[in-house]
């Protein structure tokens, strides 16, 4: 039996229940230990590292692995989970035209290369205090929040357009049907439905970057729109390389 595996998560899930799914496909018993190497959000896709037997040992040198993603940043809103998959903290209707969203988010880029410091998300599962922040998120405790340096290697703006709000719920409700468990999901449908129920147009702008282990796309897309002072969030994250990694 192999000891490591690269596999395709997908929309929805978590990265358990993308190591269930993929033990049950492979025939592979409960008494063979497996882990992944490498979180990734529900709304989040792409590369996943999982190891089985001995190998699960060795986790950590996985986990140090630079990343490479493709993504979209929505302009517009923001929400509590930096990601659709959260309740909407604000929302503000473009008044800017595309040559100029698009001069401002190239010129605020050089701010997000490098080594810089990242807030974890307050729903994330990093812990404090024995808890994860999203447990604090989730009873509306307060704490301090976490910080931590990581090296963004690269970030390429790749372009901008234009997308209607229906569309954008469409999509929204497509997404979130596919996650399981308690992530808030009537709740959080709602909120988009309402948000949306007016047509208006918004931007999404997309990206590739290579980051250090650790470094957060979400807390990236939301820390670039408090940059120019528009609401933003991640709309679309896709891991496409981990490590050397980058072929199933």
């Amino acid at each position: 039996m192999q000891k490591f595996y690269l596999v395709n998560k997908k929309i929805g899930e978590t990265p358990l229940e993308a190591l269930e799914v993929f033990r049950k496909k492979k025939k592979i018993g409960i008494e063979v230990p497996m882990t992944y190497a490498g979180r990734l959000d529900p709304m989040a896709f792409g590369l996943l590292i999982l190891l089985a037997g001995e190998e699960c040992k060795n986790k950590e040198k996985y986990l140090g692995f630079d990343k490479e993603y493709e993504f979209e940043i929505l302009f517009g809103f923001t929400t509590d989970t930096y990601d659709i998959l959260g309740k909407i903290t604000k929302v503000s209707p473009l008044q800017i035209e595309k040559e100029g969203l698009e001069k401002i988010i190239k010129k605020n880029l050089k701010n997000f290369k490098g080594k810089i410091i990242q807030k974890y998300p307050m729903y994330s599962s990093k812990t404090v205090d024995g808890k994860p922040l999203f447990s604090y998120a989730r009873n509306d405790k307060e704490v301090l929040v976490p910080e931590r340096e990581v090296n963004i290697k690269s970030l390429k703006y790749l372009n901008l357009k234009k997308i209607s709000s229906q569309k954008i719920l469409k999509d929204i409700q497509n997404r979130i049907s596919k996650v399981n468990g308690d992530f808030r999901q009537k709740e959080i449908l709602k909120i988009w439905k309402n948000k949306l129920k007016k047509e208006n147009t918004f931007f999404i702008a997309s990206f590739k970057t290579k980051v250090s282990s650790g470094a957060y796309i979400r807390t990236i897309s939301n820390d670039l729109g408090e940059q120019i002072g528009i609401p933003a969030l991640a709309y679309n994250i896709k891991r496409v390389k981990i490590g050397k990694y980058d072929r199933i």
